[in-house]
This record gives structure tokens, sequence and C-alpha cells, in this order.
């Protein structure tokens, strides 16, 4: 990119010292013509790399659109995974305490709603692991997706 600028500024100095040429030169003499040829001739190539900075501007920014879009995605897919982790972390904790609530209940004589409190925190760290696992697999599908979408393109 600084190349590019580096060339059309070199460009426009060239065609002010052109234009000034021109100024001071005769009418109708062969240099004035030549200058104004030499000046048509910086003027087209100024104008191409102005629309080839103008393309590359576009490109550059369309990349980093679709880099902060896949970064804002990757970040909402982590911070889903991340509150299924914490869920599933206190129902596992839930579970253990109820467990070993039964095996103290157990040892000194079984109480119904004590099994059924077991059987709940059970079922719920289940249901949490497989909310996790659910999410664990969205969020690797999501990143496998892009890249079979690129797998046919990288063989042709």
């Amino acid at each position: 990119m600084s190349d590019i600028s580096a060339l059309e500024s070199r460009i426009t100095a060239a065609l002010d010292r052109i234009r000034r040429g021109l100024e001071t030169a005769g009418q109708g003499s062969e240099t004035e013509m030549s200058l104004r040829k030499a000046l048509e001739a910086e003027r087209a190539t100024n104008a191409e790399l102005v629309v080839r900075v103008q393309s590359l501007q576009e490109r550059q920014d369309s990349q980093v659109a679709k880099l902060t879009a896949r970064v804002e995605t990757q970040a909402a897919q982590m911070k889903a995974l991340d509150a299924e982790l914490q869920r599933l972390r206190a129902s596992n904790e839930k579970m253990r305490s109820v467990s070993t609530q039964l095996r103290d209940a157990v040892t000194e004589g079984l109480r119904p709603e004590l099994v059924e409190d077991a059987v709940k925190a059970e079922i719920e760290a289940l249901v949490s692991q497989r909310a996790a696992d659910a999410t664990e697999i969205e969020t690797i599908l999501a990143e496998l997706k892009p890249l079979l979408k690129e797998q046919p393109n990288a063989a042709s």
C-alpha cells in the first residue's frame, strides 16, 4: 500500500511539473505536444492506480469484516459452551452433595426424600452433561463447516 501511495505522489508531482511546463511553453510547439501526451499518459496511469488502491481497500475491508464476524461467532459459541460447563459443574456438585447425604443416610437409616433428591440430582447432572456435549459438538461443527466448504476449492 505504501508503494502505491509513493507512486501516486510521484505521478502527481510529475503531472504538476508537466502542467507548469505547459503553462510556460508557447502554444503549438512540439515540446508542448509531447508534454501534453506525457501528461495524459500520467493521468491515465494515475487513474489506474487509484482504481487499484480502491480495489485493494475494498478487498481488505471485506476480509476484515469476515474475520470480525467469525471472531464474534466463535466468542458467542465459547460463551454458550462456558455457560453449559458452569451448569454442568453446579449440577455435579449438587449430585456429589446429595450422594454424600445419601451415603450418610444409608449408614444411619434410609429416608425416602434423600433417594428422590439423589435421583433428581443424577438426572439433572445427566441432562447438563448432554447439553454441554451438544454445545461442544455444535462448536466443533461450526469450526469444521468452513473447512469442509474450502476443501473442494483446494482440490481444484
